[in-house]
Order: C-alpha cells, then sequence, then structure tokens
C-alpha cells in the first residue's frame, strides 16, 4: 500500500493540480490554445529532449542490451496497437490516436520520479529509466508524428513536415553532443535549460485547459477502455515475457518491466492538438490512464519486487 500512497501523493496529485489550474484558467480566460501548442511544439518540447539526450551518462556495453530489447518491445507494442486499431475499425485519425496512446507512454515526468523512488539505493535503476526515456523521445517524434501527419499527408510531404519540425534536430543534436562530449557555452545552454524547465508545467497546464473544453461523458467509450488496457496491462505483459525470452534480470529486468507499465504519455495529446487529430479524445485517454495507473503500476512494482527482489 505504500507504494500506491507515495505514487498518488508524490505523482498523480501534482499532475492533477497542474491539470486542474490549466482548466480553471481556461475556464475564465478563454486562450488561444494554438499557440501555446505552437510554443510547446517549437520551443519548449525540443529544448527538452535536447537537453535530457545531452545530459544523460551511457554505458556502452548495457546500452546495446537496451536498445536491441527497445526496440523489439516498441515493434512489438506496434503490432499490438495495429491489431487493435484494426480489430476496433477505427477512422484513420481516431486509429492514429488510439495506437500513439498505447506505444508513447510517459517516461519522463511519471516513469523517472517512479524510479527514483523505487531504485533510491540502485542508482543504475534510474539510469536505466532514463535510456528508456529517451528510447520514447525517439519513437515520439519519429514514429508518433508519423502516425499523426500520415492522417493528412503522404509521401514526400510526410518528410518535409518532419525536418521541419526543431525537435527532430534537437534528437540528433542531443544525441551527438552526448557522444562527443561536447559541452555548450553557458550563454547558450542556459536560456535551453531554462526552456526545457518551463515545458512541463506548461504541458500539463495546456492538457488541463484542452480537458476544460471537454464533457467526461465522453470519457466512457470503448476506445479509451481498449486504450488503457494495452496500454497498462499488455505492455507490462508483453515486456516480462520479452525479459524472460532475453534472460534479463536483477536491477535491469525489474527497471525495464516497471518502465513498461507507465500511462500514456502526456507528448501524445500536445501533438494531436498540434495537428488537429482528434485531441479531445487523446486528452481524455492521457487524463483516464494517468489517473487508472495509480493503481495498474503499483501492482506492477509488486511483481517486480517478487521476482526481481
Amino acid at each position: 500500500m505504500r507504494f500506491l500512497f507515495a505514487i498518488a501523493q508524490e505523482i498523480i496529485a501534482p499532475i492533477l493540480v497542474l491539470l486542474f489550474i490549466g482548466g480553471v484558467l481556461q475556464r475564465i480566460f478563454k486562450f488561444d490554445l494554438r499557440s501555446f501548442s505552437h510554443l510547446l511544439t517549437y520551443a519548449l518540447l525540443p529544448a527538452a529532449v535536447f537537453i535530457s539526450l545531452y545530459e544523460t551518462v551511457l554505458d556502452g556495453p548495457l546500452l546495446l542490451q537496451l536498445i536491441f530489447y527497445l526496440i523489439v518491445f516498441n515493434l512489438v507494442l506496434i503490432a499490438v496497437s495495429e491489431v487493435g486499431a484494426r480489430t476496433l475499425k477505427l477512422e484513420r485519425d481516431t486509429g492514429a490516436t488510439f495506437k500513439n496512446s498505447i506505444v508513447l507512454m510517459n517516461s519522463g515526468n511519471y516513469g523517472v520520479p517512479v524510479s527514483q523512488m523505487i531504485f533510491a539505493t540502485q542508482p543504475i535503476g534510474v539510469s536505466i529509466q532514463m535510456i528508456v526515456m529517451i528510447a520514447q523521445n525517439v519513437v515520439t517524434y519519429t514514429y508518433g508524428l508519423y502516425n499523426l501527419i500520415s492522417t493528412s499527408k503522404s509521401g514526400l510531404d510526410i518528410l518535409r513536415e518532419l525536418f521541419r519540425l526543431p525537435i527532430i534536430h534537437a534528437l540528433w543534436m542531443g544525441s551527438l553532443l552526448n557522444y562527443l562530449q561536447w559541452s555548450l557555452p553557458t550563454f547558450i545552454e542556459l536560456p535551453i535549460r531554462q526552456m526545457a524547465d518551463g515545458f512541463l508545467p506548461l504541458a500539463l497546464l495546456l492538457l488541463g485547459a484542452q480537458l476544460a473544453q471537454i464533457e467526461f461523458k465522453a470519457m466512457f467509450q470503448g476506445v479509451i477502455y481498449w486504450s488503457s488496457f494495452l496500454r497498462l496491462i499488455i505492455s507490462p505483459a508483453i515486456a516480462f515475457l520479452l525479459i524472460l525470452l532475453f534472460k534479463l534480470d536483477g536491477v535491469v529486468a525489474k527497471s525495464l518491466f516497471i518502465g513498461s507499465s507507465f500511462p500514456t504519455s502526456r507528448n501524445s495529446s500536445t501533438l494531436a492538438f498540434e495537428y488537429d487529430v482528434n485531441p479531445d479524445l487523446a486528452a481524455q485517454i492521457v487524463l483516464f490512464s494517468t489517473i487508472l495507473s495509480a493503481v495498474t503500476v503499483t501492482i506492477v512494482i509488486y511483481i517486480a519486487e517478487l521476482v526481481w527482489g
């Protein structure tokens, strides 16, 4: 029970407070949410991704092992989401949002704090979660973006749209500087870091503002239930099987298993809003899966403790 209360108090509650504030402010002031979305997509989000890649310490042999696992894990998730969308016979835009809600998980502001709680005396567990977070950033701004853009564009238009986005360049520049171990001058690093620090609260405030425009009875629909079931239950089940298949053990296995159980990423909602691909549904899934995850993530942590100690 202590994990349930800790997760609710230290992770879920702060998220819900920011969502509530965003909703109240939207009701009062009626913001132009599209402008805030552009600010996130073209400034704060690239800065956050760049800093995460620029700063993370990567260990060679472990990194290769994790990359292989994460490639397989994400490919299986993509396949499951595709089968789910086809089985439910979803329209193209709804299917894109549905698939992103399963493949893209909240490994950053949710996953990292959970890992810091669990692996307080085992820093490698937190480092593994950071690598998972980086992998999720790559998946989000390649597969996730492709999913959304392909609903209205095709062929070279998709590539042009992708390379037009600062986030794509933040990915390779952050990785390159990390690999070369080059340090940015303070007058460049400081403003990037300040923008990165502003990303999370503004993203959650924007999500709260989106939710303020939604009728909550709309959350009670099958596609949201199926999305949350696949994200919160089937995803860790897949991870468990892959961990056994790859004969991973100890802290590595435990961290990867827990890291597969987090709710749908807020970025899936941010991007859906930016590209106007079923943004209401995306926001509802983020909220529903985040609330439900207080229970499901706790169960996954309990199983991880039993199996890997």
